[in-house]
């Protein structure tokens, strides 16, 4: 008798300030980052069983087309500067799954979906940060796929209904990003208010049936606020991905904090 596969959700998880989760302070005071950090801490606890592999599109990584990264010992990109000298020596050594890599160009292909795969690319900071606190025994392999550099919300939209299929084959698919991403408006006055405002909308966004909701957030800059949460979007458009490998059934906020005076959320997909 064949046991079935558990479906996994799609989530959407803020992945913090560079390597903050791993030192004493960063851009506040010490225990800016702790709720965030407690969240990924319990997102193993809330799964149907432990993935079989984890896609994580991440948005540090932009490529002229979707890539796969099918390396089977990514290495770490130490993609941020400025922090202390031990977060530089951080190791995560979860292994890739350079099979899962070819099935995500595949699927992505078949959808009619610009893809390709990268023979080498590793873990930039916005897969192995968040994912070093959530899977810290970096057991479970992992396949990184960029953004397409159009960073068209449509398109990654439809990305996510075509990788929507690796649910049902164990695969957790994490998108990796920031919902109020404006490093310049930390610690301002009228940040508050703006980025609950956004933040606000897009959980109504998330919230809503399927169709609405991706109409909602493919019309993303349309929201309250939109431009100062997101000078430039590659942050918040892992979320399409997550979205549109969610089914059919709303999105819920699974997650919410203000660290340095800006609304941030984290969203989960089980339809």
């Amino acid at each position: 008798m064949t046991i079935a596969t558990p479906r996994q959700p799609a989530i959407f998880l803020p992945h913090g300030g560079g390597p903050c989760f791993f030192m004493d302070w960063t851009w506040g005071p010490a225990d800016t980052w702790h709720a965030t950090e407690r969240f990924l801490q319990s997102i193993a606890a809330t799964l149907p069983e432990l993935p079989k592999a984890l896609l994580v599109v991440s948005g540090h990584w932009e490529e002229p087309a979707f890539t796969a990264s099918a390396a089977p010992a990514p290495s770490l990109i130490y993609d941020y500067s400025g922090f202390p000298e031990h977060t530089y020596r951080l190791t995560w050594p979860a292994p890739g799954d350079p099979a899962l890599a070819a099935r995500v160009a595949a699927l992505l292909k078949q959808a009619g979906l610009p893809s390709t795969i990268s023979p080498s690319r590793g873990y930039d900071h916005g897969v192995f940060v968040p994912l070093k606190v959530a899977f810290p025994q970096a057991q479970v392999p992992v396949v990184t796929l960029s953004l397409a550099a159009s960073l068209d919300p449509a398109l990654h939209l439809a990305a996510g209904r075509a990788l929507a299929p690796l649910r049902e084959q164990g695969v957790l698919i994490v998108a990796s990003g920031m919902s109020f991403h404006n490093l310049r408006g930390y610690l301002r006055p009228e940040t508050p208010a703006r980025a609950r405002a956004f933040d606000e909308w897009l959980t109504a966004a998330v919230e809503s049936p399927a169709p609405q909701r991706n109409q909602l957030l493919a019309g993303w800059r349309e929201a309250p606020f939109a431009a100062y949460a997101h000078p430039r979007e590659e942050h918040l458009i892992p979320l399409m991905v997550a979205a549109g490998a969610g089914g059919n059934a709303p999105g819920a906020r699974v997650f919410h904090d203000e660290p340095m005076g800006a609304a941030l959320s984290a969203y989960r997909f089980e339809g």
